[in-house]
């Protein structure tokens, strides 16, 4: 039951884009089309939920064993950055259009601080490796969620008649600013759900 509340509180509750703010250069740059924030977001869920496994290892075997913690982030971005070159790779062997859909976004999966930020957060949280992977998952989801959600809405504004000075960021913006305060509707919902279960 502990895993559940994991689950919907990083997907609804703490939304990794709309609650923390973690990850708004592809949230932003990827959502104008929902094929390529269906892309984006399943690369990102890749990657994240990688890139946690083998920090998590790396700090607990490597870093605190030698107690070297301070190398904590230099150390996490250049395996980062091992992870999307490799997703690259794949891509463009696997999926040559969704490659070239993703464009010079692909290599802002490099830069996204919700990958860094998430594995973070794992060692802060204190969670074992079972407990970090699905948290990882969980904000994967949360985060393709608020961006596919996003996508549709930029989509269905491209077919509406929006006022000059409004048209391009300032409406992204606004629609991305509605959003969070539409998530922020959830608040409360896991600790309601663990006084439900008895957690």
């Amino acid at each position: 039951m502990e895993y559940l509340l994991i689950f919907i509180s990083a997907i609804f509750v703490n939304n990794i884009v709309l609650s923390q703010f973690l990850g708004i250069c592809p949230f932003l740059g990827v959502s104008k089309k929902i094929d390529t924030a269906l892309g984006m977001a399943a690369a990102v869920a890749f990657v994240l939920t990688l890139s946690t496994i083998v920090t998590y290892l790396l700090q607990r075997f490597v870093l605190d064993a030698f107690e070297l913690g301070y190398l904590q982030t230099i150390t996490f971005i250049l395996v980062i950055a091992g992870l999307v070159q490799m997703v690259e790779i794949i891509l463009k062997k696997v999926s040559p259009a969704l490659y070239q859909a993703l464009g010079v976004f692909l290599p802002l999966i490099t830069t996204n601080c919700c990958i860094l930020g998430v594995a973070i957060l794992v060692i802060q949280k204190d969670f074992d490796l079972l407990t970090g992977v699905i948290y990882a998952f969980s904000t994967a989801l949360g985060f393709g969620l608020a961006l596919v959600l996003f996508a549709g809405m930029r989509e269905q504004m491209s077919l509406s008649a929006i006022p000059k000075g409004m048209q391009g960021t300032p409406i992204a913006l606004l629609t991305a600013g509605l959003l969070a305060m539409a998530f922020m509707g959830f608040s409360g919902v896991d600790k309601g759900l663990s006084a439900l279960l008895g957690i």
